[in-house]
């Protein structure tokens, strides 16, 4: 579920910050597809560091809203963030 969620909202972030960054936008299916690694990769290390939970609280009996948060935001940030490596390294190619 954790996982979902941080591909989910990687898209969401993804195309957002293309709509901010017009120089760095791949259109709709290239930010939602840099958006879903760029979120997936964000769910993970957020894991891996420790502050992914939701896994932890879904055996626990319920799932935690600052789990889910933390999730969404950490895919949200991890799919822009990849979208402008990404547009950056297309950009610097076509010159």
């Amino acid at each position: 579920m954790e996982l979902i969620i941080s591909l989910v909202s990687g898209a969401v972030g993804g195309n957002v910050a293309g709509g901010l960054l017009k120089n760095l936008n791949l259109g709709v299916l290239g930010n939602s597809l840099a958006g879903i690694v760029g979120g997936g990769i964000g769910g993970q290390v957020l894991s891996m560091l420790g502050a992914g939970g939701m896994a932890e609280a879904a055996a626990s009996g319920g799932m935690d809203l600052a789990s889910i948060a933390g999730s969404v935001a950490s895919g949200g940030v991890g799919g822009g963030a990849v979208l402008a490596v990404v547009g950056m390294v297309r950009n610097m190619m076509a010159r």
